[in-house]
């Protein structure tokens, strides 16, 4: 699995700018777009969280080779460019799609497949 040192590096490649981070999440712009992302580091390995507006692409970007949609959603108050729903309490809070990466090469190509997506819509 991809390590929080090896994200952040590949990221910072892609000209993907940070914005701010708080606690466990950072959130992130994709290269040349107002497009946000989070990357989430509570687990064993970090995983990025995008909006749930892109679940419509779910299948295409999981189909990338070493890249695993991680099932439900992702919720977090940190996520504050993202839509928010009821989970868990009466409070309703921020939330997303989640991915998990084996490696550099598979961050990379989702996140140009991301931009790509971006792009079009």
């Amino acid at each position: 699995m991809i390590t929080h040192a090896e994200m952040v590096s590949s990221l910072s490649e892609l000209e993907c700018r940070t914005n701010f981070c708080q606690g466990k999440i950072t959130e992130y712009m994709l290269s040349g777009s107002k497009e946000a992302f989070y990357m989430q580091t509570e687990q064993k390995s970090p995983q990025l969280v995008i909006r749930p507006a892109y679940e419509l692409f779910q299948n295409e970007l999981s189909q990338l080779e070493g890249t695993h949609a991680k099932p439900g959603y992702f919720h977090s108050a940190q996520m504050v460019r993202f839509p928010k729903r009821i989970y868990k309490s009466l409070t309703p809070v921020h939330y997303g799609l989640a991915f998990g990466f084996d490696n550099q090469q598979a961050l990379k190509a989702f996140i140009l497949l991301l931009q790509k997506i971006c792009q079009n819509k």
